[in-house]
């Protein structure tokens, strides 16, 4: 499995892998396949590669110990920035459809409602993550404060997740906010026993 995760075309393929939803969903736009409500399905199918990406993101460490699978490791700053990248375009595509790119309504709309404005904060502080996320960066900043810096991904998946759990509150909707809820629990929590296992020893 090494050898494959460490095979030039490894990477290659997991960029292709992360254009492949956006391409699917692109197609659908142009073909007009995307349902009676096109642009609310652009929106939350974009808010959900998102949050896939950055849930894949975080399972990177977990499998890489847990299956000895230290390659696993050279994955997962291009699936960061893949996040980092649907979130952007769920914010484009919020701001052009649902706004019709009306700064003040934006504005008024993350006063008014909680859900959306846990998501521009979470996109907010994605941003210093996805801008460090190259090797001057973590040069220019020494790998301790980088690594401070880089554990606020956890706090931007919480936030996240009451994104879309306060998203689909208005539908009372809470099956996939359950299962994102208990994978990421899964996530922390294994992080969390890592953590204190010497303190048990």
């Amino acid at each position: 499995m090494s050898r494959v995760l460490l095979h030039w075309s490894a990477k290659p393929l997991l960029f292709l892998l992360c254009c492949l939803p956006l391409g699917h969903l692109l197609i659908g736009v142009f073909t007009d396949s995307l349902g009676a409500n096109p642009a609310e399905h652009l929106i939350r199918s974009l808010g959900d590669w998102t949050m896939r990406g950055l849930w894949l993101t975080l399972a990177i460490t977990p499998l890489r110990t847990l299956f000895e699978l230290p390659a696993l490791a050279r994955f997962r700053r291009m699936l960061g920035v893949w996040s980092f990248a649907y979130a952007c375009i769920h914010l484009l595509a919020y701001a052009m459809f649902d706004k019709g790119l009306d700064l003040n309504d934006i504005v008024r709309d993350i006063g008014k409602r909680p859900f959306i404005l846990m998501g521009f904060t979470a996109w907010l502080l994605l941003i210093p993550l996805a801008a460090t996320s190259f090797n001057r960066a973590i040069k220019a900043l020494g790998a301790k404060r980088w690594q401070r810096l880089h554990k606020l991904v956890y706090a931007i998946a919480v936030i996240g997740l009451l994104h879309f759990i306060w998203m689909r509150a208005g539908k009372h909707n809470f099956a996939e906010p359950t299962v994102y809820g208990a994978i990421l629990s899964g996530l922390l929590g294994w992080r969390l026993w890592r953590r204190l296992q010497p303190a048990a020893a």
